[in-house]
């Protein structure tokens, strides 16, 4: 089987074509990474990967990880405005089959993949084998997703749209930016202060609490995160402010899923952070869940620093299909056998 998996964000998309055979090894012809604004859709983005990756063989299996609602393999993104059909991208670049996962449930299929490398304990507690576990993470929006093992043990992932849930503040200062969010968006959610989006919002709202002028133009994390380094002190704050709120928001899904099979925190913001992730400031959050405390922290969390979780957990999710449905598509050698042709 030529398959092409995709790893799809509202800031960049990595790409991986993957050959995979029965009892054997997968082969890795091609992977690559692209910043999502550079394509107006998914098939100008899946026909430049193709011919960037020059090669003889023609895939013909796809598999996508999405961020948004999917419904019949169809879905508008949510943070980049591509609207994708399985069915039409199966047909153009005559597939033998082409599906969608939620972002989030690739991610969730990927933590089966990681290694001990591959994270970082943030609350090193125990986990139990067989547990309820759950992921979640900032990129450019967030994502949660959970993961439950079935009869033969295996895990099997399950989407959600709870970055979504409405944001409750913690504190005075959080329900002013509560406050101010709701005049600037009207529904306020969690993805609306922990995000990559997020970063300019809550910069913004530090000059404002320490009378500082706006910026003259949007803020992406990075640039704050080097203003802070030289001392601006409302780019320190939002800093702060960050990790309080990714905390608390982690410690909430610890809550809703008492994970006790692990908590893993992904994306790409936490990463950058990855210093800041593991202070005591993050885990202060995360447990301030007054009688709840003891809950939150007998809670195993990790932070994933493995760049291609999206991807291993999208090739994870195709080949989880029954093995009877995917060996009629399996090539021998040159990729040519594809059922009907």
């Amino acid at each position: 089987m030529e398959l092409i998996a995709g790893d799809i964000g509202g800031t960049k998309c990595r790409l991986a074509w993957v050959a995979v055979a029965p009892y054997a090894a997968q082969v890795v012809r091609f992977e690559q990474v692209y910043a999502s604004a550079d394509f107006a859709s998914a098939d100008h983005l899946l026909r430049r990967f193709v011919a960037d990756a020059n090669t003889t063989f023609r895939p013909d299996h796809l598999i996508l990880a999405l961020p948004g609602p999917l419904h019949a393999q169809r879905v508008t993104l949510t943070n980049l405005g591509w609207t994708l059909d399985a069915g039409q991208l199966q047909t153009e670049f005559k597939l033998v089959e082409a599906r969608f996962i939620n972002d989030f449930q690739a991610a969730a299929a990927g933590v089966s993949t990681l290694t001990p490398a591959d994270v970082v304990a943030l609350n090193p507690y125990p986990a139990e084998p067989g547990g309820v576990r759950a992921i979640t993470g900032a990129g450019t929006g967030l994502g949660l997703a959970f993961m439950l093992a079935d009869a033969i043990g295996s895990c099997q992932s399950y989407p959600t749209e709870g970055g979504h849930i409405d944001f409750a503040p913690a504190n005075a200062m959080q329900a002013r930016l509560l406050e101010r969010l709701r005049a600037q968006y009207g529904h306020v959610s969690w993805e609306r202060v922990v995000s990559g989006l997020a970063m300019d919002d809550l910069y913004r709202f530090c000059c404002a609490e320490y009378d500082r002028p706006l910026p003259d133009q949007a803020m992406e994390g990075a640039a704050i995160v080097a203003l802070a380094a030289s001392g601006d002190a409302a780019a320190a704050a939002a800093l702060d402010l960050f990790i309080d709120l990714y905390g608390a928001w982690v410690g909430n899904v610890a809550l809703l899923y008492q994970p006790s099979g692990g908590l893993y925190v992904a994306g790409g913001v936490a990463m950058h952070m990855q210093s800041r992730m593991q202070s005591a400031r993050f885990m202060a959050a995360a447990t301030d869940k007054g009688r709840m405390r003891p809950l939150v922290e007998r809670t195993p969390i990790f932070l994933i620093t493995c760049k291609r979780l999206g991807v291993q957990g999208a090739i994870a999710s195709m080949l989880a299909q029954p093995l009877h449905s995917l060996t009629h598509h399996f090539n021998s050698n040159t990729a040519t056998y594809r059922s009907g042709t």
